[in-house]
């Protein structure tokens, strides 16, 4: 065997190891969360990495009635959907727009919305939660949330569906507009369906940051009935004491939906940024 091929496969066992490493890094911790939702109190305070005695699903049904699971995870579902819904669709809108019509005005709100992007959430917490709440007075509304979820993600939704949308070929709209199609029907008829491998890229980048949030529903939803499945598991972490066991079992139970979600659509997220990033 040449030593040019021996440097080659060693560097193949070298990567194969390094991304072994990164794996086990990465997924250890759940790993431990899963071990110890099954898990006593006490059995978790003496040796958390050791596996439960028993497994049973006490822990899991004290979660599901303490943190009223039923009314959590609906509501976690409507503003899910109805924000991913808006921001899959108002965002594509845009970037069509701005990508097909050279405005000057186009290339200014671009550049805004690109900006915008770098400015963090924690610089307009405070007012947002002044101007909703004592201006206005609509704090603690589930449509308060979606509008501010619609504020917050439309500039990244749009960044990635510009540059995807950018290299569609002009010629098949200017075939449709010629059959009479409107500009409306031509961008739902023509260019979204081909908007799918970034479409699935927005649903997810924005499924997982809006299910999981903890920071925007806790400053806008105030009232115990409209709690999403973060705030609800909150409840477990008590100053004092903190039920270890029954909070890794709430934790379980929040992330499963999302983890379900992911896998069906897993195989479009790199797709549909690498090519969003290169058009």
């Amino acid at each position: 065997m040449s030593l040019g091929k021996r440097k080659k496969i060693l560097g193949k066992v070298v990567l194969l190891l390094a991304t072994l490493g990164l794996f086990v890094v990465y997924i250890y911790p759940f790993i431990l969360v899963v071990i110890n939702s099954f898990k006593s109190r006490a059995e978790v305070m003496r040796n958390p990495m050791a596996l439960p005695e028993s497994f049973g699903f006490d822990n899991f049904i004290s979660a599901f009635n303490t943190m009223n699971f039923p009314t959590a995870f609906l509501n976690s579902l409507v503003i899910s959907t109805a924000s991913l819904v808006i921001l899959v669709i108002f965002p594509a809108m845009l970037a069509y727009f701005l990508a097909r019509w050279n405005w000057k005005i186009n290339r200014i709100i671009f550049l805004v919305l690109v900006l915008s992007m770098m400015v963090p959430f924690q610089v307009v917490m405070l007012p947002l939660v002044i101007i909703y709440g004592s201006f206005f007075g609509v704090l603690d509304s589930q449509a308060t949330l979606i509008f501010a979820y619609l504020g917050f993600g439309v500039a990244q939704s749009t960044f990635l569906c510009h540059g995807f949308i950018k290299g569609i070929p002009k010629e098949l709209e200017e075939a449709a507009a010629v059959d009479g199609a409107s500009k409306i029907r031509v961008f739902f008829q023509v260019v979204f369906p081909m908007l799918k491998p970034i479409t699935s890229t927005v649903a997810i980048l924005n499924i997982l940051w809006i299910w999981n949030d903890y920071l925007l529903p806790s400053l806008v939803l105030t009232s115990p009935g409209n709690r999403t499945i973060p705030l609800s598991t909150f409840a477990f972490f008590g100053r004092f004491t903190t039920e270890f066991g029954v909070a890794m079992a709430a934790l379980l139970l929040a992330v499963l939906p999302i983890i379900i979600f992911y896998l069906f659509l897993q195989k479009h997220i790199i797709k549909g940024i690498v090519q969003g990033a290169i058009k």
